[in-house]
Parts: C-alpha cells; sequence; structure tokens
C-alpha cells in the first residue's frame, strides 16, 4: 500500500509570551546547560511553582538557536563574527523546538495523536500513530517540550522512550509534577524562587492590575511576610496580585486563614487548574492513590520537617501498614508534595504551606484531625524526654541540632497540650524537659514564654501530677534567674521547694535548692550561694542523681568559691567535673568548669593558660549557640588580652562582647563579681590606651558579627596587630572577692 505523504507545517508552536518571565535566571541558565549535555530533561515540582513557564523560556531560548543554525552559512557566519563566539549548544534544534500541551489529555490513546499535533503531522494512513512520529522524527534535530503529562506518566513514559531510542536527533524537556524515571534522564527539581524575585513578581503582578500599586516602605513588611506565608509559590503570588487590586497587604494577610478560598480567579484562557490554588493542588490530589492521599493528610499534622521515624510512628494504622509508609513517602516526594532536605540533624522531609494546608483539611473532612494530633504530640513528648537523657552523653552537639530542628514541631505539641485543658500537665513537662535547650542553646526568651503559659493556663496548679509542675517551676526559676529576673526566679523556686517538700518529692527539692544557689550566685551573695549550692550538692547524691545539672551544680559551687577568693576549693571542685565531663563525653558543663579554670589561672598570673582554656570554652559555647556561656567567656578573654599585652585587641573583644548581652537579658545579671572582669579590662586597656583610643577601639568591635567576633577570639591575641609602644605583658589582674567591685555597671 502506498502511504500518503505526511504533512507538517512550520519550525515552531511556541505560545506567545502575554507577561513578562521574572527572575529564574539562575535555574534558566542551569536549565540550558542540562538541554546540552541531556537528551531527557525533566523539570519537576509542586503544583503552581512555575515549572510550565521556566520551560517555556527555556524552549523560547532554545528556539533562538534553532534559528540561527536554521539559517545557514553566510548569515549566521556573519552574525556570529559580529558577536563573538557562540554560546555553547546554539547549534542545536535545526529542526525547531515543538510543545505539546498534555495536561487536557484524559484517553491514553490520545496521546500519541496529541503529539503529531505538536509536531504539526497529518497522516491518513492507518500507521499506528507511534510509528508515524517515530519515522518522522527519526532524521531530525528537535527539541520536543512535553508539559503536564503526570496523569499518563505511565504512557508518556514508555512512548518518550521509544522515540529517544528511535530518533537520535530528539531532546525532550519535560514538565511535570513527578518524574518519568527513563534511563538516562535528568531531574531537575524547581524549588519556589528566592524572596527576592517572589517579592519583585509580587510586585510586578499587582502593578499590572492595578497601575497605582508600588511596593513602599509602608507595605513592604507586609508583602514581605504575604511572599513568606505563599510558601513564594508563583501561581499562588500571581492569585495574591489579583487581590491587591481590591485589599491591601495587611487584609490579605488576614483572610490567608481561608487560604484556597481567598486565592483564586486566575486569568481568562489559562488552564483550568491554574485558574485557583485549590484547584491547582487537587490536581495533584486527584492523582493520588487512596493511601497516598491518606498519608498526605495525615503528614499534614507536622509543622516544618520530620523524619521517616516521626512519619511512621504518627501516621501509621491498620488502614496505613507502617511497612508501607516508606514507599508512600517516596511516591510523594516523587510527585513533588514532599520536598527532601538535608540538615544538621539528618535526612528530613517537608511540605510547602500550600501542600501542608490542603492535606489538613482533608484531615479534618476524615474527622481524624484529634487523633493525629495527640499521635503527633505523644511522638514529640518521646523525642524531648530521650534528647534529655543524652544531654549528658557524647551526642550533645547531635541533640542541640535534633532540637533546633525539630522546634517547629515540639511548639506544636506545646499548642497541642495547652488546647486542651486536661492536658495541661503534659505541656509543663515538656516545657520543663527542654530546660537543656532553652539554658544551653540559646533559648532563653522562648523557653520562659512556655513555661508561663502552662504553668499560668487556667488548670495549671492542678496537684494530681504534680511532678510536671514541679519540673516547670524549677526550671523557670532557672531560666528567669539567668535573665536576671530575681523575682520571678525567686517566687517559681520557693513554690517548688515548699510544694516539693510536701510531697517528699526528694528530686525535685534538690533542683529547687540549686536553682535558689544559682540565683544567690547571680545575684552577688556568695556565702548564701556557697551554702545552697553544698546543700544541693548532698541532696543530689543522696536522691542517686548524677547529670549535666549536679555537674553544673558542683561548676556553679566553685564559682562561689572562687569569686570568694578560695582558688584551691575552686579549682578542685571544677577539675572534678573536667574529668568527669571528659569521661562521659559532655561538653556544655565542661565549658562552664573551662570559665572557673581560666578565672583561677588569670588570677594565680598565668594568663597564657586561662587563653588556652578559654579558648575551648568559646569554641563549645558558641556551637551550643549558649550565648551566656561565650559572652562570660569572651569578657574574661578580653582581660586575658590586657594581661598578655594587646590593650588594643581587648578594648575590641570588649566592644564586640558587650552587645550579646542584649540576646539574654539583664548585662552580667547586675553582678558586681560577673562583672569585675569587664571593669578591669576598661580600667586596665584605658590606661594604656588613653580614653579616646580606647572607645575607637570599643567602638570598632561593636561592628562584627558575632561569626567575625568568635574568629577573632579565637585567633588570639599572638597574630593581632598590636599598637606601636604596647607593653609585651603585665601582671595578671586579681578578681577575687579583694577587689570585686561592689556597685553594679
Amino acid at each position: 500500500m502506498r502511504h500518503r505523504p505526511l504533512r507538517h507545517t512550520g519550525r515552531g508552536n511556541l505560545p506567545p509570551e502575554l507577561s513578562r518571565f521574572i527572575g529564574r535566571g539562575a535555574e534558566l541558565a542551569a536549565l540550558g546547560r542540562l538541554l546540552e549535555d541531556s537528551r531527557l530533561v525533566t523539570v519537576t515540582g509542586v503544583g503552581g511553582v512555575g515549572k510550565s513557564r521556566l520551560v517555556l523560556a527555556a524552549a523560547r531560548a532554545a528556539t533562538e538557536g534553532a534559528r540561527e543554525a536554521a539559517e545557514g552559512a553566510p548569515r549566521a557566519q556573519e552574525a556570529q563574527g559580529a558577536r563573538g563566539a557562540r554560546a555553547p549548544g546554539r547549534v542545536r534544534h535545526r529542526d525547531g523546538v515543538r510543545l505539546a500541551e498534555l495536561a487536557g489529555v484524559r484517553d491514553p490513546g490520545m496521546l500519541e495523536l496529541t503529539l503529531a499535533e505538536a509536531l504539526g503531522l497529518t497522516d491518513h494512513t492507518t500507521r499506528p500513530p507511534r510509528t508515524v512520529l517515530a519515522e518522522h522524527l527519526a532524521g531530525q534535530d528537535l527539541l520536543l517540550v512535553l508539559d503536564g503529562f503526570e496523569h499518563l506518566v505511565e504512557e508518556t513514559a514508555a512512548l518518550v522512550r521509544e522515540l529517544l531510542l528511535r530518533c537520535p536527533g530528539l531532546r525532550v524537556l519535560a514538565a511535570g509534577r513527578r518524574p518519568l524515571e527513563l534511563e538516562g534522564e535528568h531531574v531537575f527539581p524547581l524549588a519556589p524562587p528566592a524572596p527576592a524575585e517572589a517579592l519583585e513578581l509580587l510586585a510586578v503582578r499587582a502593578a499590572a492590575a492595578d497601575p497605582a500599586f508600588a511596593v513602599t516602605v509602608a507595605n513592604r513588611t507586609e508583602l514581605v511576610e504575604l511572599c513568606a506565608r505563599l510558601d513564594g509559590i508563583p501561581l499562588a503570588l500571581e492569585l495574591a496580585a489579583v487581590r491587591l487590586r481590591t485589599l491591601s497587604p495587611a487584609q490579605v494577610l488576614a483572610r490567608l486563614e481561608d487560604l484556597f478560598g481567598l486565592l483564586t480567579g486566575g486569568a481568562r484562557g489559562g488552564l483550568p487548574r491554574h485558574r485557583a490554588l485549590r484547584t491547582a493542588i487537587g490536581w495533584s490530589h486527584e492523582l493520588c492513590t487512596p493511601s497516598e492521599r491518606l498519608l498526605w493528610a495525615r503528614l499534614s499534622v507536622f509543622a516544618g520537617q520530620f523524619d521517616l521515624d516521626a512519619a511512621e510512628y504518627v501516621c501509621a494504622g491498620p488502614d496505613l501498614p507502617v511497612e508501607g509508609v516508606l514507599d508512600l513517602v517516596g511516591e510523594l516526594l516523587a510527585q513533588s508534595l514532599l520536598v527532601r532536605e538535608e540538615t544538621a540533624a539528618g535526612v528530613r522531609f517537608r511540605m510547602l504551606e500550600t501542600v501542608r494546608l490542603y492535606g489538613a483539611g482533608w484531615l479534618e473532612s476524615l474527622g481524624d484531625a484529634v487523633r493525629l494530633r495527640r499521635r503527633h504530640r505523644d511522638w514529640y513528648m518521646g523525642l524531648a524526654t530521650w534528647c534529655e537523657l543524652d544531654w549528658f552523653s557524647p551526642r550533645q552537639y547531635e541533640v542541640a541540632a535534633l532540637v533546633e530542628v525539630e522546634l517547629p514541631n515540639l511548639r506544636l505539641a506545646l499548642e497541642c497540650c495547652l488546647d486542651e485543658p486536661d492536658e495541661l500537665h503534659l505541656g509543663q513537662y515538656l516545657a520543663g524537659t527542654l530546660w537543656f535547650f532553652w539554658a544551653g542553646c540559646g533559648r532563653l526568651t522562648e523557653g520562659r514564654h512556655w513555661l508561663d503559659r502552662t504553668l499560668d493556663a487556667p488548670g495549671g496548679a492542678a496537684t494530681e501530677y504534680e511532678s510536671s509542675r514541679l519540673k516547670a517551676l524549677w526550671v523557670l526559676g532557672y531560666v528567669a534567674a539567668l535573665q536576671g529576673d530575681a523575682t520571678a526566679s525567686m517566687c517559681a523556686l520557693h513554690e517548688c521547694r515548699d510544694a516539693a517538700a510536701r510531697s517528699g518529692n526528694r528530686v525535685a527539692a534538690a533542683y529547687a535548692v540549686h536553682r535558689l544557689g544559682c540565683l544567690a550566685l547571680v545575684s552577688d551573695d556568695m556565702a548564701r550561694a556557697r551554702e545552697l549550692l553544698g546543700g544541693a550538692l548532698e541532696q543530689y547524691r543522696a536522691a542517686g542523681e548524677l547529670n549535666s545539672n549536679v555537674l553544673m551544680c558542683q561548676v556553679e559551687l566553685g564559682m562561689a568559691l572562687a569569686f570568694l577568693g578560695d582558688l584551691p576549693g575552686a579549682l578542685a571542685l571544677c577539675g572534678e567535673v573536667r574529668e568527669i565531663c571528659e569521661e562521659r563525653g559532655e561538653l556544655w558543663t565542661k565549658a562552664y568548669a573551662l570559665y572557673v579554670l581560666a578565672y583561677a589561672a588569670l588570677e594565680a598570673g598565668g594568663a597564657r593558660e586561662a587563653r588556652r582554656l578559654l579558648t575551648e570554652c568559646v569554641e563549645v559555647n558558641h556551637a551550643f549557640n549558649d550565648l551566656i556561656g561565650l559572652v562570660l567567656a569572651l569578657e574574661l578573654l578580653a582581660l586575658v588580652t590586657v594581661a598578655e599585652g594587646d590593650p588594643a585587641e581587648a578594648a575590641v573583644l570588649q566592644g564586640a562582647a558587650e552587645p550579646l548581652w542584649g540576646g539574654v537579658g539583664l548585662q552580667l545579671f547586675g553582678s558586681g563579681y560577673f562583672n569585675a572582669p569587664r571593669l578591669l579590662c576598661r580600667e586596665r586597656a584605658g590606661e594604656l590606651l588613653g580614653a579616646e583610643r580606647y572607645a575607637a577601639y570599643e567602638a570598632e568591635g561593636r561592628e562584627l558579627s558575632r561569626e567575625s567576633l568568635v574568629v577573632r577570639a579565637l585567633r588570639g591575641a599572638a597574630s593581632a596587630p598590636r599598637p606601636a609602644g604596647a607593653p609585651g605583658g603585665m601582671p595578671g589582674p586579681r578578681l577575687s572577692r579583694s577587689t570585686a567591685p561592689a556597685d553594679q555597671p
């Protein structure tokens, strides 16, 4: 049978660009490079993230190269000579760039015909359409763009594989919510644009809808927040821009509780799935299996990142076996409904907020939201308990990193406890259990917030679960003392001690006495601190307690002895703590022990030894983000630097350390003893430099970032520039009771 000739028209069918393509310069360049080296590139991402716009922009760039290649020798060579060397890859796609829109194809049998139509082919024979496509493309150098294939992924993958095998000049650029999973495929995951690009997109689209719109000083903060709340997803921003024609940015923000009801009404003539955010996300939902939809709904109870173990515990059940969760997570990841992220605590998964909110709506409709929130809370209660126990171990850094990553979920668990009056005791337990994070990792203000809320909430004074309340009380007393709030600290600790005595809770009583001793220490009542801290140590030992708190009590007793001039006693106590910490791999308490040992060394004239100890102290406290430990060590290190003969560098360190107290609370607790190094440093360095030069160096220090400050402190005085005429050394300053100033800073 004689075949009728194929008819094809034109060299390209890309739609005209109706609005300016904004941002994505880095992604566009990267995609262009991939197309030079790979025959199949698939751009994946969640609905509305801008996959279609990006691949069309890349296709238009490729069209320019195809046009130049097709023009042939003289004109192309002339143009090339005028412009210089041609960019790599521009000689490809001589036969053009073709776009096939597959989102509207529901019948798999129409897939080949849709591609044929996109290629401009008309064939009236009885040959299979796939054969027609392969024969037509066999000798061509062409870029085929496929958009919206995810609902036909199996059929599309099979067709693309065959065409790539039979047509060596063919390249495919695809855009979908999941990869085709073919050999040789290069997947290009597309994340939402950077914050600056998101704001630019919102502003340009809002100005197009309302020429009077502009980003101003008055509305910029709200617009930035709006971009963040919408995850920077271009579709969401485009829909929000339309609303800005009617509402102010503040009003749009206020209505985001009904996110999917608010963001509707895209441009006429656009794809139906892009007319509303709910529809765009719902399209992905339709493509999921029932099990995938169920997991999606249940994963919506997480805030921020979560790991596989948490997902398996919280989401599994009789209708969703735990052994199947891993594969389902993989499927949601493949469909761009989950994002995989490497964190300091390992691999985590995350849903964009728009995707999470859609799943949360389904979870509510299933009537399972309350149960899932409780399972979520229970998991993070267990996580916090494990972290508290593991804090006294060589894994302290890992524990700190884990809690930092999981903090959004821990906050959500705390909120869950506060939402249910009968479970306030769980919130008190959780807020108290995280003491090591509040005090040891620079989170005093947040810790105070949760402790106050769980203790002050109606029903928070119930005695049925008294041990949880007692724990929250002593932790509140500890946090308030470190913030310099003596009144709140005293009230909480006395309440804890008295209630513990009534109930016979020896451990809670020991903690209350310990923190009262800590309060006396930072309040300059050294005799009282020595008495209370010594008594607390005896109670800890009688109760069989040994952990970071017990060792910190011993360190604080050593501080009191050092401030009172008993350096041998301080050295004995803190030397023992140092040994135990090194045996157990504990670092946080050890850093405070090193501070006391450095203090004693400096008192004895050993500036070099004090610097060695403080260097390690600074490193540890900076790694934990413990601002109190860091600033104390830096203040003492500045005094060491004076003793080493570099008053200029000492003034810089002094100036840089002072602003850190703003992140803690009352500067140096208002304590004359803790303030002594700073005052002595200012006095000694000021005498050597003069008031004007000292002030200039101190101002220089205040401009340093914390990272720069730590690097400079660790570098040491030996390599720091020394002003001409500075002495090479001086006797160690006296810091004990005989010279500690009584007046406060």
